[in-house]
């Protein structure tokens, strides 16, 4: 039995078959989580989704921005932008059904691998929470896209304040701090405060910014945690990081990782993409 994590898909239904191939997938054996970004700019989001749909319990998924958005045009709450590619889900005969499994999808999960704890969003997380307060938060956000609410928070999800997290923050607020925080943060301030217009490579970082990741003092720091959503990241690997986002609808490469006896057996194993978007 294997362990492995796959980075942003965005709709490249080709690439993730071809990488599945190639590491062997056995859905009586193996586990993967994918981390994010399922659908969106690549040709065959309808194809991804139902991939995982049918899979079951051996591809395991979290949401990411682009998940969210197509969550958000379904239910009228955003139009859709000119490089979308999201009319194969809804306009698809089986429509209602793949949106109602893109809605029982967590925005942050966990694994426990010999011991040990991985710890899974698809963009960031803040310096001041701890893995617990990850998944409790996620936990929030989850019980809203299950429930009758949904097309109530897809209208109200959407804004970039609050910029920083607070205990006392609640309704709407609270909800989207912790919905940017999974799915949007890239860098943030030493006391949290988050970006959303920098999406640069870490070295870029704006002043008075840097990686959610390098934050001083960041709580989660010792847990390996495992992300997507920034393609000009790329590859990082660290003794608690691992950010697998290389850019497969720009035409970089799918990633995934294989996971040995311990969280710290790691391999790297790619597939190249064809470019499905261009910059711009």
């Amino acid at each position: 039995m294997a362990l492995y994590c796959i980075g942003d898909i965005q709709g490249c239904a080709d690439a993730l078959a071809r990488l599945l191939d190639r590491i062997g997938f056995s859905a009586s054996r193996d586990t993967v989580y994918l981390l994010g970004d399922l659908v969106n700019r690549g040709p065959d989001s309808a194809a991804v989704l139902r991939r995982c749909m049918g899979s079951g319990d051996a591809i395991r998924c979290l949401l990411g921005n682009h998940d969210l958005h197509l969550l958000a045009v379904a239910h009228g709450a955003r139009k859709p932008s000119r490089r979308d590619t999201l009319g194969a889900v809804l306009d698809a005969p089986d429509r209602d059904a793949l949106l109602d499994w893109v809605r029982q999808q967590p925005l942050a999960r966990a694994h426990e691998h010999a011991g040990q704890s991985l710890l899974m969003v698809h963009a960031g997380v803040l310096p001041a929470w701890s893995a617990a307060d990850t998944l409790a938060l996620a936990q929030e956000v989850h019980a809203e896209l299950r429930s009758a609410e949904l097309p109530a928070f897809v209208h109200a999800m959407y804004g970039n304040a609050p910029e920083r997290w607070s205990d006392g923050l609640a309704g709407t607020e609270r909800l989207r701090v912790i919905v940017n925080a999974l799915t949007r943060l890239r860098f943030c301030s030493a006391g949290g405060a988050m970006d959303f217009d920098c999406s640069e490579s870490a070295s870029a970082a704006p002043p008075g910014l840097m990686p959610w990741f390098d934050v001083p003092g960041r709580r989660t720091a010792g847990t390996l945690t495992a992300f997507g959503h920034w393609s000009t990241l790329g590859w990082i690997e660290r003794s608690d990081l691992l950010g697998l986002d290389t850019g497969c609808v720009w035409g970089g490469c799918l990633s995934a990782v294989r996971f040995g006896a311990t969280l710290a057996q790691r391999e790297r194993l790619q597939v190249r993409c064809v470019q499905a978007l261009a910059p711009g």
